[in-house]
C-alpha cells in the first residue's frame, strides 16, 4: 500500500496499514470463497475480518479520529459511518448469514466499500495525521492501542 508520505515510519500508523494489508488480504480470501459457493467460508472469514477490525476500529475511533475531528469533521463522520456499515453486515456472520440468500451479495458489496474506506485511511487520513497531529495527540493515540491490542501479530525485531 501507500509508501509515499512516510507516515508508515510512525509505529501508530504502520501497525493500522499492516491491520488494513490483512483485512485486504482476507477480503480476497472472501471473494474466492463466494466464486467457489461456499458461503459458511465466507462467513468465517467475515469473522476473521470482524477480529482484526475491532482494536482497529478502536483506535482510530478512540485516538486518531478525535483528534483529526475538529480540522476534518465531514470526513471524518463520513469514516465512522462507514464502520458502522461493514461493522453491521460483518456481524451477521455469526449465525444468520444461512438463512438469508441476500448476505453474500450484500458482503461482497460491504467488502468493497470496506476496500474503497481504507484506500481513503490510507491516502488521506494518515498523511493528514502525520501533518496535523502533535505529539501530544499522538500519544493519546498510542495509549488506545496499548489498551486494545492488536489481532495482527507484529514482526519480531
Amino acid at each position: 500500500m501507500c509508501e509515499y508520505c512516510g507516515c508508515q515510519s510512525l509505529t501508530t500508523i504502520d501497525e493500522l496499514t499492516q491491520e488494513h494489508e490483512t483485512v485486504v488480504g482476507l477480503i480476497a480470501q472472501v471473494r474466492d470463497a463466494h466464486r467457489d459457493g461456499h458461503i459458511a467460508r465466507m462467513a468465517e472469514l467475515a469473522r476473521r475480518i470482524t477480529e482484526v477490525l475491532v482494536p482497529h476500529t478502536q483506535v482510530e475511533e478512540g485516538g486518531l479520529f478525535p483528534a483529526m475531528a475538529a480540522e476534518f469533521p465531514e470526513q471524518i463522520a463520513a469514516l465512522e459511518a462507514e464502520h458502522r456499515r461493514v461493522e453491521a453486515v460483518l456481524a451477521e456472520a455469526e449465525g444468520p448469514f444461512l438463512a438469508d440468500p441476500t448476505w453474500p451479495g450484500r458482503l461482497i458489496d460491504t467488502l468493497n466499500l470496506l476496500r474503497e474506506h481504507i484506500l481513503k485511511e490510507q491516502d488521506g487520513v494518515f498523511p493528514a495525521a502525520l501533518a496535523f497531529l502533535d505529539p501530544e495527540q499522538w500519544e493519546a493515540v498510542e495509549a488506545v492501542r496499548a489498551r486494545v491490542g492488536s489481532a495482527v501479530p507484529q514482526p519480531s525485531p
